[in-house]
């Protein structure tokens, strides 16, 4: 144990036992009146992490530099020139830039890596004084359900250790779950924030594709990737969004719309008009307490007054191959740069170009990158790319144009997070299609690029979290938001 660890055990040594962390919002007036509060927050946050080390919900943490960190902002305030985010505890998940600090996707090809530049969306926390106290684990390369494929290992569910924590952001999920941190980012390609937050029982939000700038984020699959947030308390999440949300020069995809003030729309005062998609209640994998819980929050809008309807989706079940066709396709161009000639891991034992480049790839990608890499490479083929990938791209603009066409009328589509709560780990490692069909319902967003939500939506028998995911039109975030917020305090009969 360092010197530095022994002095946070000693702060806590009484207490005996972890220690819940406050949300943010929650702590505001108290770090303006007890700006040294900051850094009891941090030594709280760092003593969570070392005693939950089985968890392996990060990769790597900042302890003296996060409570220097802590320092300057107890000095700002002092001065009331502190930031936005002033005392906010912040994980960032292993695939978004920090300047002067490794970065390595979680993957082996990418082991010694320092990152020369900070991600926009972290420099952004930064700036307004946010406190960066580590990277999170995460499925390598953001390729995942379940957290299982990376090279530091699995992260392990804080309410039952035998589980998973849903993937690819599951380290980040976690350290939110297990009070690590305040807030953590994560990055969303097709649910690997709202899945892992269904799973750990906290508020997960992807945003509108574009809506964050992906600067600094080590791309997977670059027209669906964005960057998500998690944390305990809706406002929190609105808070950091309203802070990293927006137009930025280093990235030519972000949209320039303004940046409404999130935290200002937590309310929801009118009567809204829902749809749910037939096909998702009636997906024979659904697990039966999610549909019961799925439908008694509907019940529940219905006798406060909302409009809920049925809806058919007759292309749902293309969603999931859809999505595969398109991510592996773009995985597979993503990572060529991946060579192990410029940066990253090389393999010893290379004597050849050749050997250089297939022992390099094949030693340093995990056996789920490789997967989707040969896939992608499949789909792109002479051979295939007309029936393959030029196919799924007019289905995706399908899908996108029905979900449109739906949220021209309706207010939000609800419906499940997942098809079931956290399952055991190593449960479906041997096949990876029922793997893959854990994303059945995050997909619906990520193609069409809606912004959707996952919130707590009761639990199963075993005490195991469900999530309800809301969809909301494209840039409504505030509307979504204030609607979420709404749910989570509306009594519900099961």
């Amino acid at each position: 144990m360092t010197g530095l660890k022994q002095i946070i055990h000693i702060y806590y040594k009484e207490m005996g036992k972890l220690t819940e962390l406050k949300p943010f919002s929650s702590l505001i007036d108290t770090l303006q009146n007890e700006p040294s509060i900051s850094i009891d927050i941090v030594k709280q946050c760092l003593y969570n992490i070392d005693n939950q080390q089985n968890l392996n919900a990060f990769v790597r943490t900042y302890d003296e530099e996060a409570l220097a960190t802590a320092a300057q902002v107890t000095h700002k305030l002092h001065q009331q020139k502190a930031g936005k985010l002033a005392g906010m505890v912040v994980g960032i998940k292993d695939l978004l830039c920090y300047q002067d600090h490794p970065v390595q996707a979680s993957s082996k090809i990418l082991e010694g890596f320092v990152s020369q530049f900070s991600a926009t969306c972290v420099q952004r926390l930064v700036d307004e004084d946010a406190i960066i106290i580590g990277h999170q684990n995460c499925d390598e390369f953001g390729m995942g359900s379940s957290n299982e494929n990376s090279a530091f290992g699995p992260v392990r569910n804080a309410i039952d250790t035998t589980r998973v924590p849903g993937g690819s952001s599951g380290g980040s999920a976690v350290a939110v779950q297990a009070d690590m941190c305040h807030v953590a980012l994560g990055t969303d390609t097709g649910g690997s924030v709202r899945q892992p937050a269904a799973f750990c029982g906290i508020i997960g939000l992807k945003p509108t594709y574009s809506r964050i700038s992906r600067h600094g984020m080590i791309a997977y699959a670059s027209s669906f990737d964005t960057i998500g947030i998690f944390a305990k308390d809706i406002r929190d999440c609105a808070t950091v969004l309203e802070v990293v949300a927006g137009a930025d020069t280093f990235d030519s995809t972000v949209s320039k719309q303004p940046v409404p003030h999130y935290s200002d729309y937590l309310t929801f005062g009118k009567k809204a008009k829902i749809a749910y998609l037939k096909e998702t209640l009636a997906y024979t994998g659904l697990q039966d307490e999610i549909r019961l819980h799925t439908t008694a929050t509907m019940d529940a809008l219905k006798q406060a007054g909302h409009q809920v309807e049925a809806i058919d989706f007759p292309l749902l079940e293309y969603v999931l191959p859809t999505y595969y066709v398109l991510t592996t396709a773009e995985a597979s161009a993503n990572l060529a740069r991946l060579d192990g000639v410029r940066y990253g891991y090389r393999s010893p034992s290379a004597h050849t170009i050749e050997e250089l480049y297939t022992k390099t790839r094949s030693e340093g990608f995990g056996q789920e990158v490789q997967r989707r890499i040969l896939l992608g490479a499949f789909v792109l083929g002479a051979n295939h790319y007309e029936d393959c990938y030029i196919k799924a791209k007019k289905i995706r603009r399908l899908i996108k144009d029905k979900l449109q066409a739906i949220l021209s009328d309706y207010d939000f589509i609800l419906l499940p997070t997942t098809p079931s709560t956290a399952f055991k780990i190593g449960f479906n490692a041997h096949d990876p299609l029922a793997m893959y069909w854990a994303d059945v319902y995050t997909t619906l967003a990520s193609v069409a690029g809606l912004p959707a939500i996952s919130i707590p939506n009761g639990t199963d028998h075993q005490n195991l979290p469900i999530g309800l995911q809301i969809i909301a039109n494209s840039f409504e975030e505030t509307h979504l938001l204030g609607f979420a917020n709404y749910i989570m305090q509306l009594p519900k009969k099961i």
